[in-house]
């Protein structure tokens, strides 16, 4: 075996993927999707920070009520005014016609507790995903990841073997003539992966349990923004109310007035944390209905850099149909875990350097002379004819790479290549400046909590 042969050996040997490490790949994978997670940790985390803010006004300042008791009272029945008017929380006037009214403004004294209801019910959806979902989903990404990898390396170990019986054949006619028998009978193609992946276009558990989680926030986040609407408007301006005290020990003391005046001292809390919640969840409704939008358009990028793999073929042709099914969502959450498959990189490098060698090669061949230059193309030719396939797989480009296949390097088209994966830089910025606004404008409401709270 000549020293080009065993570099070319060894270049083979040393792409191959080290096998194993499925348990630490089991624990790093992403479940959920960016924008998902984006999501729950806003509506949930926003109503928790606002019911922070809201015991920690009513910790620095005291009681949020203060009533003007007359002036015949002592402490402790001021005290005792303030305490009854704030449990009650019920204005009471008269009408035009002289009638006596009582209305509620309970809502003062319950946000607090609603912020922790809207969180709880704005983390159901993702607990319903989280135990629904994630362990079958985990199991299918495990699978296809390491079946992804395992065609990889069964490709790269085809080329080794390629490369090993071309060096041993004595009639390179005969070989090619073999090599090409076998590309058409796909004795290269390895059909599980791309069978479990077919399988999966008729499944619907993933897209539907996408879509009853979207819809379950979007209810929530409906129903929070109602109930702001409905409760908190009817008390959003009103800073006093007459609380009616002649109850109980007090009814027969005729000194008592019935009515007494109350102010509420933290109604710019009230307004400041009802305003910022429901402006926030609207906010949140563009990024949900984006998130399924995307389920009703295929993502070829990913599969797309694994197409040069000859058991990979699912993206190519008429296959793909409808796109609400589970095979969309895995290739979603694929591209999530892109980080956790060994071969995406490798394969990419691979598609770069074979398409910039068959440039440069391209280049090269403008100084050869006629008589190479026509037996080139007359190998080329003969080559084509012979091909009832077009396009190169994983096989042919680590063939070419090795230095076993000369002859149609330059026939490698970098057009042809794979597209480099695109960042979805939208989607990026819109998240970047909109967590930016939250924080810009969770700063502004403390700051302006404090000069309240100084003034």
């Amino acid at each position: 075996m000549s020293i080009a042969n065993s570099a070319a050996q060894y270049m083979l040997a040393d792409a191959l993927l080290p096998e194993g490490g499925n348990d630490s790949r089991l624990k790093s994978l992403v479940l959920e999707l960016p924008i998902d997670r984006v999501i729950k940790f806003v509506s949930v985390g926003l109503p928790l920070l606002l019911v922070s803010m809201a015991f920690a006004r009513e910790i620095s300042t005291g009681p949020q009520i203060s009533c003007f008791a007359p002036q015949n009272f002592t402490a402790k029945q001021a005290a005792y005014v303030d305490t009854y008017c704030w449990d009650s929380l019920m204005h009471h006037e008269f009408d035009t016609k002289g009638n006596f009214e009582e209305r509620s403004l309970w809502v003062h004294k319950m946000f607090p507790y609603s912020l922790l209801v809207m969180a709880v019910m704005m983390y159901l959806p993702a607990m319903l995903w989280r135990f629904l979902v994630m362990p079958c989903l985990g199991a299918d990404l495990l699978f296809v990841m390491d079946e992804l990898d395992k065609s990889y390396n069964r490709s790269v170990r085809m080329a080794q073997s390629i490369v090993e019986l071309q060096q041993n054949s004595r009639n390179s006619k005969t070989f090619a003539a073999e090599l090409e028998r076998a590309k058409r009978e796909r004795y290269f193609e390895f059909p599980l992966l791309e069978r479990y992946l077919q399988l999966k276009q008729c499944s619907y558990f993933l897209v539907s349990m996408l879509f009853l989680r979207s819809f379950l926030l979007l209810l929530f986040i409906s129903a929070a923004c109602l109930y702001l609407v409905y409760f908190h408007l009817s008390a959003f301006l009103q800073d006093e109310f007459s609380c009616f005290v002649k109850t109980g020990l007090l009814q027969e003391d005729p000194w008592v007035p019935e009515l007494v005046q109350c102010k509420l001292t933290g109604l710019l809390v009230f307004q400041i944390i009802s305003v910022t919640n429901g402006a926030i969840y609207l906010l949140l409704v563009p990024l949900i209905l984006f998130g399924l939008l995307r389920l009703f358009c295929w993502d070829r990028r990913f599969l797309s850099v694994y197409e040069v793999l000859p058991a990979l073929g699912l993206m190519g042709g008429q296959k793909l149909g409808c796109p609400l099914n589970d095979l969309n969502v895995i290739l979603l959450f694929l591209r999530a875990n892109v980080s956790q498959i060994r071969s995406y990189g490798r394969l990419r490098a691979v598609c770069s350097v074979s398409g910039s060698q068959g440039i440069s090669l391209a280049r090269g061949y403008k100084l050869e002379n006629e008589e190479e230059k026509e037996e080139r193309e007359e190998r080329e030719e003969e080559a084509r004819e012979e091909a009832e396939e077009k396009g190169y797989t994983l096989v042919d480009i680590m063939r070419v790479l090795a230095g076993s296949n000369r002859d149609k390097k330059a026939e490698i088209n970098p057009e042809e290549m794979p597209p480099p994966e695109t960042l979805g830089t939208g989607l990026c910025i819109f998240i970047y400046i909109f967590k930016r606004i939250i924080v810009i404008g969770i700063f502004i409401l403390i700051i302006w909590d404090v000069q309240k709270i100084i003034k």
